[in-house]
């Protein structure tokens, strides 16, 4: 029944037709109508933040200046959307925006702005993008590609999504990171600007933005190639056009607008003023990623000393004890996270983990429960899996590992070992397949087959054939070994002319050693 909703709705989608672009006013074939894209924003909004470090929570004064601003730009728009805007816990420069008007701006780009029309400038692109259904032609793009909604969350316009926890993290990346065309970058540039400039901007600001990211561009800035650059790379014709822009806007009246410098500097001086903090945390990170646990600490003890109402430094303190093995330290750590910022995933993870080592199931699950409801992750899922084995619930623990197995790194990979590990031997049928042909000679020829990503070893099949005279022969074939992926050829009889039927059914194996 889901592939036949899912085939229904591509339908739907797929007559739609034409629609008006909300900001060019022109028609264009369009799939995705905007309650879908309200809808598909609305489910992304909350794993795409968690992905990118959470919200920004020390100066929440911070976030509420950031929603005036774009609340100004939006409104002069024209297009009516839910507009969302938050500030995240992240160094990388970056913003973006999920069709249905929820966006995002990191505080690593927020320092790197000089005033509040700057500001809104980045914005206003990304309330063009939203509100000219870039990301809607993007997913449009896909589904023709394709012909069928392939982790886009459309459905989720009248149900919950219908695919795993997994699958909504994978889709909010997607659409975070995708990268736009030229056309769709030149449309955000110039409505973008127009918007501020209605606000009561001055458009000029859009100029030194796009000088400011083109200057960092040459200079080859890491955080900035990681951040804003792999969706919107800036070029030298992006200024220009700005300029032209700004020459135009002019010429209908646009003289003159705010640039709002020390409205600007006021807002943004609680956060430049743990500038350092933020730099000792950063480069803790990298070192507890590259094993220099010495340095790590060094550093998460310096962003703690100059700033310590940031739940990401004690999050980070807990990751490192629990790298340690002091799981109850890190349990500590994870607690002083919580009560600073009790909206983000990664400190309730890394609880549930430190108190699963401590013995303490029912808390453990509990955390790790209410971690995947901020965001799913192949760490919570096979964390849980563990749980459930050591409590003997090995039907469980196989339904958490394949979860976490649908997850493409080294932690989702190990559950899936784990999980075929506890129930191939159980239920080989479930993984393997067994074929009877007969060959040229009338043999029957036995083909087993492997579509598993392990080795196998001990791979036993039982065969059963009903003879011409009403008689049932049983046949057992073992394989000592059977690569991931293969396909092995076993002789069952030598005739097989006296065969009326036959059926073959795995019934042993292992996971290689």
């Amino acid at each position: 029944m889901d592939v036949i909703r899912r085939s229904l709705v591509a339908l739907t989608l797929l007559v739609g037709g034409c629609v008006e672009n909300p900001i060019t006013g022109e028609r264009e074939l369009g799939f995705v109508s905007m309650a879908q894209q309200i809808a598909i924003g609305e489910q992304q909004y909350l794993p795409a933040q968690q992905m990118q470090g959470g919200r920004y929570r020390v100066d929440e004064a911070l976030t509420g200046y950031v929603q005036a601003v774009g609340a100004r730009v939006a409104a002069a728009s024209g297009v009516e959307l839910p507009y969302e805007f938050v500030v995240l816990n992240n160094s990388v420069p970056n913003a973006w925006a999920l069709p249905g008007g929820k966006l995002a701006v990191n505080r690593g780009l927020l320092t790197e702005l000089s005033n509040e029309a700057e500001l809104a400038a980045v914005l206003g692109h990304e309330i063009a993008h939203a509100a000219g259904r870039h990301g809607a032609k993007s997913i449009e793009r896909g589904m023709v590609s394709q012909a069928v909604l392939v982790g886009v969350a459309v459905g989720a316009a009248d149900s919950e999504y219908a695919g795993t926890a997994l699958g909504v993290a994978q889709t909010a990346a997607g659409l975070i990171n995708q990268k736009y065309g030229r056309d769709a970058e030149r449309e955000a540039d110039y409505y973008g600007t127009r918007f501020m400039a209605r606000a009561g901007y001055d458009p000029h600001a859009a100029v030194t933005v796009q000088q400011k990211l083109l200057a960092l561009s040459e200079r080859g800035e890491t955080s900035w190639i990681e951040g804003l650059f792999a969706s919107h790379p800036p070029s030298a014709e992006r200024v220009a056009n700005n300029r032209a822009l700004v020459e135009t806007l002019r010429a209908e009246g646009f003289q003159g607008g705010e640039f709002g410098a020390q409205a600007y500097q006021d807002a943004l001086r609680p956060l430049r003023s743990d500038a350092d903090a933020y730099a000792a945390y950063d480069g803790a990170r990298r070192a507890l990623a590259e094993d220099r646990r010495g340095d790590a600490e060094a550093r998460i003890e310096e962003a703690l000393r100059l700033q310590d109402r940031e739940a990401a430094f004690h999050g980070l303190r807990g990751d490192l004890r629990l790298a340690q093995s002091r799981y109850d330290d890190a349990r500590i750590n994870y607690d002083r996270a919580i009560e600073r910022n009790d909206g983000y995933f990664a400190y309730f993870l890394g609880r549930g983990i430190a108190r699963a080592r401590l013995g303490a199931a029912d808390a453990a699950e509990a955390d790790l429960t209410r971690s995947l409801a901020l965001l799913p992750s192949a760490a919570a899922y096979a964390e849980l899996g563990r749980l459930a084995e050591a409590a003997g619930d090995h039907d469980r623990a196989v339904r958490y590992y394949l979860t976490a197995g649908q997850s493409g790194s080294a932690t989702g990979q190990a559950a899936r070992t784990r999980a075929l590990t506890l129930d191939l031997p159980r239920r080989p049928e479930r993984y393997l397949e067994a074929q009877l042909s007969r060959d040229a000679a009338a043999r029957l020829i036995l083909q087993v087959s492997n579509p598993t990503p392990v080795d196998l070893a001990d791979v036993t099949v039982a065969v059963e054939t009903v003879g011409q005279d009403g008689a049932r022969r049983a046949y057992r074939r073992t394989l000592p070994a059977l690569d991931a992926g293969s396909s092995r050829l076993v002789l069952v009889t030598e005739g097989a002319a006296e065969v009326l039927d036959a059926r073959a059914v795995p019934v042993a194996a292992r996971v290689a050693n």
